[in-house]
């Protein structure tokens, strides 16, 4: 079956449909790792977005039951320029054609992902849409400048839980966190029990007593999807949490602190996407190459250098990867240390959370 993929500036691409049948609207993004295909699609903060993968052989080892980071698929749209049909590896539950169909993910292959991306990184990140019904070229570029941008777009809503839960209750952890859910991967809760946390996962919504009221050791600010300044509902509580225990933020979490802490939030022309970005750790003068899923970053012009140190940028375009409240036992990185896929660099980043909760109950 045929598919067409329209963007806002025009472009239109030609190949075949490998998901479901449909029409399909997000933000035309790239990601250029590997493998982790199955990982990206189940991101939550991939809402929103139509992913294109850079690497040109997509789906060879299939699809399992395991390699998931959240309930089912949240990106809207799958671009590759050759999707495996039949896999090889022991692993294998299905394909990924298959799996995009179960959950009703239009994709399309046989298209130049090459030209893609180079239109990506020189014009921005496109609204756009993947159909394998409407196939006029210029009814769908219409359509996809009718869709709603990513600017403004608040998504956490709708990927969030609505009631709160326990990730494992049989873990004996010696730390009690509570992780805000704006989009959470299940790897970062893994990571979390890894390092002795037991994890009580709480509605993004949830108020400032309600959390409180958990008595955690700490709090956890999670990875999430659409524009951060779309979302002023969620500053207070966290403002609220300051000098109450140690909190460890991450992608979507640390943009949300940068507005707690009085400053803003920019879009990227295209974002970073991927499991290869190089972060300078000013700390400790270290490289880290580290997994990455955002378009949008804190303006470190707007924040008040006396209250908040930056501890970490990408060497690719400057931009703040990580930073420290100079009171408070608060730490955040804009990247996924937890990675799933990717590089396990950073992950000393778990560490220095529960490291944190010690001295903050030494010092109760």
């Amino acid at each position: 079956m045929k598919a067409v993929l329209a963007l806002e500036d025009g472009s239109v691409f030609e190949g075949n449909a490998v998901g479901a049948e449909g029409v399909s609207f997000g933000e035309l993004v790239f990601n250029t790792s590997m493998t982790g295909y199955q990982e990206i699609l189940t991101d939550p903060s991939y809402a929103g977005q139509i992913v294109t993968m850079t690497y040109p052989l997509i789906g060879n080892y299939g699809c399992n039951d395991e390699d998931i980071e959240s309930r089912k698929p949240f990106a809207e749209g799958f671009v590759m320029r050759e999707c495996c049909m039949k896999p090889s590896n022991w692993r294998a539950k299905m394909s990924l054609p298959d799996y995009l169909k179960q959950h009703n993910v239009v994709a399309i292959d046989g298209v130049d992902t090459r030209k893609i991306t180079k239109l990506l990184r020189t014009k921005g990140a496109q609204r756009s849409v993947i159909s394998t019904v409407d196939l006029d070229h210029d009814s769908l570029v219409g359509k996809a400048l009718a869709s709603p941008p990513m600017s403004g777009s608040d998504y956490v809503k709708a990927v969030s839980v609505d009631t709160p839960y326990e990730w494992n209750p049989n873990a004996e952890g010696k730390y009690r966190v509570v992780a805000m859910d704006y989009g959470i991967k299940y790897n970062i809760l893994r990571r979390l029990e890894a390092n002795g946390c037991r994890v009580i996962v709480m509605p993004a919504t949830t108020g400032l007593e309600d959390v409180l009221a958990q008595k955690p050791d700490g709090i956890f600010l999670s990875n999430g999807p659409g524009d951060p300044a779309a979302l002023p509902y969620l500053y207070p509580t966290i403002q609220g949490l300051f000098g109450k225990t140690p909190i460890f933020g991450i992608c979507l979490g640390h943009q949300l602190l940068g507005h707690a802490y009085g400053g803003t939030t920019y879009k990227l022309k295209f974002g970073h996407r991927g499991a290869n970005q190089p972060v300078l750790n000013h700390i400790t003068g270290q490289v880290e190459i580290s997994a990455q899923n955002h378009g949008f970053a804190v303006d470190p012009n707007s924040l008040d250098i006396e209250k908040v140190r930056i501890t970490h940028t990408n060497l690719n375009d400057q931009s703040i990867e990580g930073m420290d409240h100079r009171e408070y036992p608060i730490f955040s990185v804009q990247y996924h240390p937890e990675a799933s896929p990717g590089p396990h660099d950073s992950r000393y980043l778990f560490d220095r959370f529960t490291k944190l909760m010690d001295e903050s109950k030494a010092g109760a």
